[in-house]
């Protein structure tokens, strides 16, 4: 077990302390500059403090291997005298020879509202062992998610709602229905979070992830993030970019200002149409093993078949179209689930809805985790920036998306309506940006059709962060690739990780293999089907 500084202040730590603290805001000063200095206060309390690790509440549901601590946190950086909050952190010791150690590697896997305290025991992955023989792996849950200062929007008993429709062009009447939804969904986050709701921001996040830094004992922060979790990894390149050692951007977002975030979400609602008609096209190549049609357009007839049986007759009394939607937005996600995906579809339109009703059913006890990463996703989207507050803008936006990228352009906009009732104080979006020099060699890793972070924010986040290197999956559209199954995707990771070695500036990498489809003969020997996304 490590404590950094558990006996006393560290040289220098105190002074930086005591001149923060004495420094107020002066005549023109901004809450920007206090917040600055906030959280250097913050970031000098934590390396006094250090992490007493110790072993994971049962709450976690981590093996003895994983050891747990807290980190504490200003609810407010403008104020680091005030409210304090803690963040849950865990970590795996580093398994190599002492002569190989190279601190901490923190990471984050996206959102918002996505925790990585399980993220420790990828190291005993194998495309992570190298990293987790040099690193200490490290996992937290960022402020509103989980134990880290929970929020709520809505009573989790039954918040997740199956049976439910999903239609991809709304009749007047069931857009007017989900507006009031999503009203009442904005008021419930202002009821029961109170004041405090607007400090879940991307920037706090940053912030946070800066105090996590110093309470390690790292004088430079080496960070993943998978995701969303690049866009507040460019926020804290941007604000703090002689604290980073090493940074990974995985899946990147586009930091652009007129990008956050809805400009995004209707960007990334086109490239999901792209990505599905790829899903599409996979299965009308194995037709002989599926018969969901010959043809991308015969695939989606299939499909669309299987939502209106589902409406007329949800599978298991639980799985309707919303349901469906859910599960093959998915697919769009990640080609691991093209297997099963297409084998509960073609199942299920031969009369066995077992397979479609394993992956597509509301997992029982997830009412609580839905409920609370959803709230902390509206928060943090809805505090980070202007949204339109008039529904006639979303209206007129989406229907015209929604006829050239139906699949799911509106379930998209239901996700974030609520931000046009949003009550607390909206944000401005940082400008991300590094001069050169300024920031150390960072690395960007990109699938080329990737549709939850488009190709093109990869792209705009290497022209921002100077000296950025940016490494291509050409062809592929997997959502996080660092780590998975492209080998050569891997490698780039590895040598910038324990070597600091990266390309000058691009490089590509041919895409992994496609999944190998599972043939009618051999469904009945195959593992059991994964569970929901």
């Amino acid at each position: 077990m490590r404590a950094a500084a558990k006996y006393g202040v560290p040289v220098g730590v105190g002074s930086l302390i005591a001149t923060a603290l004495a420094v107020a805001p002066a005549g023109g000063a901004t809450v920007a500059d206090a917040e600055s200095r906030g959280t250097a206060v913050a970031a000098g309390r934590a390396a006094a403090a250090g992490i007493d690790f110790g072993v994971c509440p049962a709450v976690e549901r981590l093996p003895a291997s994983v050891s747990c601590g807290t980190v504490t946190v200003p609810l407010d950086y403008a104020d680091p005298s005030g409210r304090q909050i803690r963040l849950t952190v865990s970590r795996i010791r580093a398994t190599g020879e002492p002569a190989d150690y190279q601190g901490a590697f923190v990471y984050n896997p996206g959102g918002p509202g996505a925790s990585s305290m399980y993220f420790p025991l990828a190291g005993q992955l194998p495309e992570w062992e190298r990293i987790a023989r040099a690193y200490d792996i490290v996992g937290y849950a960022p402020r509103g998610v989980g134990r880290s200062a929970p929020i709520s929007c809505a009573d989790p008993k039954g918040f997740v709602k199956a049976p439910t429709l999903a239609p991809t062009h709304p009749t007047t009447a069931e857009k007017a229905a989900r507006i009031e939804e999503a009203r009442a969904y904005a008021e419930g986050c202002a009821r029961r979070s109170g004041p405090a709701l607007r400090h879940y921001t991307s920037l706090n996040n940053a912030r946070d992830l800066d105090v996590l830094r110093a309470a390690l004992g790292e004088e430079r922060l080496t960070f993943m993030g998978a995701s969303y979790g690049t866009y507040f990894g460019a926020l804290y390149a941007t604000l703090f970019p002689s604290h980073v050692r090493r940074m990974v951007f995985d899946s990147a977002v586009n930091p652009a200002r007129d990008k956050i975030w809805y400009r995004s979400n209707l960007d990334q609602s086109l490239a999901f149409e792209g990505r599905w008609a790829d899903f599409r096209a996979w299965v009308a190549k194995h037709d002989g093993t599926y018969g969901l049609g010959a043809t991308p357009e015969a695939v989606a007839g299939s499909f669309e078949e299987a939502r209106v049986r589902l409406a007329a007759r949800p599978a298991g009394g639980k799985v309707g179209p919303g349901q469906l939607q859910s599960a093959f937005l998915g697919a769009a996600y990640y080609d691991d689930y093209w297997v099963p995906r297409a084998t509960a579809l073609s199942e299920y339109l031969r009369g066995n809805e077992k397979p479609l009703i394993a992956q597509a059913a509301p997992r029982p006890g997830s009412d609580a985790g839905a409920e609370n990463g959803t709230a902390v996703y509206t928060a943090v989207e809805c505090n980070d920036a202007p949204w339109p507050t008039d529904f006639a803008v979303w209206d007129r936006d989406n229907t015209a998306l929604a006829r050239r990228a139906p699949f799911e352009t509106w379930d998209n906009v239901w996700m974030n309506l609520p931000c046009a009732f949003w009550t607390a104080p909206r944000q401005a979006p940082l400008e991300v940006r590094t001069k050169r020099g300024a920031l150390p060699p960072v690395l960007i890793l990109a699938a080329e059709r990737d549709a939850a972070t488009p190709y093109a924010g990869a792209r705009e986040l290497a022209r921002r962060l100077k000296g950025a290197v940016l490494i291509t999956e050409e062809g592929a559209g997997t959502h996080g690739i660092g780590g998975g199954g492209n080998d050569c995707v891997n490698a780039h990771m590895e040598n910038y990780l324990l070597r600091g070695e990266t390309p000058v500036r691009r490089a590509s990498c041919a895409p992994h293999p496609e999944p190998d489809p599972v043939s009618l003969e051999r469904r009945s020997v195959q593992p059991k089907l994964p569970n929901t996304v």
